[in-house]
């Protein structure tokens, strides 16, 4: 599992809508993994109908006893409740897990939940239940399953953002920040008409992809109200396009929503968090590290040879006041047996004549 893979668990994904003369699929139903099929039991509350295995018996038995207030809040942040009785598939384990699948929506590997909007059901796997982030995965899935009930015309990029936004999954996420932060910061942030079908192939494109998605919508959010959302489940459950709904919901089209956003990312996440992450702090510091070591480094080399030049002229002027004679040049003398800051005078003997003698010897 990749470290993305923790990431997208949480963001359910979306099987593609049945077409509109496929009959309806009893269970127990089988997967493309699994040769036969499952014996099931079902579990019914006010609004769903809990299919679960023998071995998922205690997970279906847990998750009643929440399932219809999870529902309720959800309802209420939508400004309405969805139609229909949703039905939640519980596998325990992987191998029921994607035995219980429809075939047209084969769960990833990495996920833990999968929903068919169009058909109002939740595949959940039974032990991710009892996982810390279990009742947030449930939340997410089953604002999936509210939109396909309003309408099948919802972009994925709204999908995603608006399930992150009601779980508040992502709100003030580290992550989240630190992903636009880059996006923003390398130019990589889409444009929202490229995440309508799907999301990217690659792990970090998708990871932006959430992030971006997320950050619209609390933007739009922030900007218009939680009123401007039910406004636009109106008009999409009316038959509205996307597009004419949002424009009717939030007063402006939404290509001017997108510039707005885009023109605001670079203020909302500066580059600066980059510095606080752990790796990129490490490694500055390790950078700031070599880079003293260095300065240091050049600092004594060139003390070195400023004192070698001091030395050096200092020679060459005791040279010049000695006249630079045979008997005073430093190529004749041995070299010095030591090294040090010490002051040295040296008196050369020469022979006189004869005739030099004679003269200091009559006092001339």
């Amino acid at each position: 599992m990749t470290v993305l893979a923790p990431l997208l668990a949480l963001a359910l994904m979306v099987a593609p809508p049945p077409a509109s003369d496929a009959p309806p699929l009893q269970m127990p139903s089988s997967g493309p993994v699994t040769a036969g099929s499952l014996e099931t039991s079902e579990l019914l509350t006010a609004r769903f109908r809990i299919v679960h295995t023998a071995r998922a018996k205690g997970a279906a038995a847990y998750l009643a006893r929440d399932l219809e207030a999870v529902r309720d809040d959800i309802a209420a942040l939508l400004g309405r409740d969805w139609p229909g009785i949703t039905e939640i598939r519980l596998g325990f384990g992987r191998e029921e897990y994607e035995a219980l699948a429809l075939p047209e929506g084969h769960p990833p590997s990495w996920a833990i939940a999968l929903a068919y909007p169009g058909r109002n059901i939740v595949l959940v796997e039974a032990h991710s239940l009892v996982t810390g982030e279990g009742p947030l995965t449930l939340r997410h899935e089953l604002v999936h399953v509210a939109l396909g009930q309003f309408g099948s015309v919802w972009p994925h990029w709204f999908q995603e953002g608006l399930a992150q936004e009601l779980t508040g999954e992502r709100k003030w996420h580290v992550q989240q920040v630190a992903t636009l932060t880059r996006a923003v910061t390398q130019d990589r942030v889409f444009f929202f008409d490229d995440l309508v079908a799907h999301f990217p192939q690659f792990p970090d494109d998708v990871e932006i992809a959430y992030a971006q998605s997320a950050a619209f919508v609390e933007f739009l959010r922030d900007r218009h109200g939680s009123a401007a959302f039910q406004r636009l489940i109106d008009r999409v459950s009316n038959g509205d396009s996307f597009e004419k709904a949002f424009g009717v919901a939030f007063y402006l089209p939404l290509s001017m929503e997108e510039d707005a956003f885009r023109k605001e990312l670079p203020r909302r996440y500066p580059w600066w968090p980059l510095l606080l992450s752990g790796g990129t702090l490490v490694w500055i510091g390790t950078s700031a590290l070599v880079v003293l070591a260095w300065v240091r480094r050049r600092r004594t080399v060139n003390a070195l040879r400023a004192e070698q030049l001091r030395v050096e002229t200092l020679h060459e002027a005791a040279k010049a006041m000695l006249g630079m004679t045979a008997e005073n040049d430093d190529l004749s003398w041995d070299p010095m047996p030591f090294e040090g800051p010490w002051v040295v005078n040296v008196v050369q003997f020469v022979e006189v004549d004869e005739e030099v003698k004679a003269a200091r010897a009559r006092g001339t």
